[in-house]
Parts: C-alpha cells; structure tokens; sequence
C-alpha cells in the first residue's frame, strides 16, 4: 500500500471536521463542482448543490452528528476514507435513538485536488436497526 501524503491526510481531516459542522456546504466545498457522491448502490448526488442536500439530510436527522475518519488508505489510483458517524436521530420525525455506524467513501480525487467522484457503503440494515430499536 502507499503512503498517504500529509497533505492529503490534512484534506481528509479537514473533511471529517466538515461532516461534524452542521454546514452541508461545507461538505461539498471538497467536491469538484461537478463532483458526485453516491451512496449505498444509490443515484448519485451530482455537483455541489445535491452533494450539500445530501449531507444536509443527515445533518438533520442528527443535530448531534459527528463523524470521525477511522483510517485513510490509498488503494490504486483511488483514497479510501474510512469513517465511524454517531448521533441521535432527534430531528424532524426522529426516534430519538443513537446510532453508530461505520462505513467508507472511495474517492477519485480530480486535477482540482478536489474529490471528484465518492462511492460510499455503509450497513443500512443495521442503521435502521438502531434508529429503530429493533433488536
């Protein structure tokens, strides 16, 4: 594997610390501006303004979000992002419970620096297992 250069663990702390903002344009300033962002198999957010929707849908369900990076690896011509959210499902419509999660975003980074296309998974059954309280 190769080594991460400093500048680019710099751009993915910088990233996290976006996610735990509750800024979504925050979020999709690390985009290119036609950057994409998909997650779990979905259709992907296209440019800046559907990548801050996105973000911004999770800010919402958790006013409390955090998101920690977990490890940052590269892997070919791609960066993986590793990353463990937590949070309390209290916004609108929320159950009130705590969620942690683990997933990871695998980034394409573009001639901007900017991440141009992120493929992200996360386990959504266990998700909805624990926003719901399903055992």
């Amino acid at each position: 594997m190769q080594e991460i250069s400093p500048e680019l663990r710099d751009f993915a702390e910088r990233y996290t610390a976006a996610w735990c903002s509750q800024d979504p344009d925050k979020v999709a300033a690390f985009f290119s501006p036609n950057g994409s962002l998909a997650i779990n198999g979905g259709p992907p957010s296209l440019g800046r303004a559907a990548i801050s929707q996105a973000a911004k849908s999770f800010m919402l369900a958790f006013p409390d979000l955090c998101v920690g990076m977990d490890r940052l690896a590269q892997a070919g011509e791609r960066i993986e992002y590793h990353w463990t959210l937590t949070g309390t499902n209290t916004g609108p419509g929320g159950t009130g419970r705590t969620v942690r999660t683990i997933g990871y975003e695998s980034w394409s980074i573009g001639a901007d620096g900017l991440i141009d296309e992120s493929v992200g998974s996360f386990d959504a059954d266990d998700y909805e297992r624990q926003i719901s309280g399903r055992a």
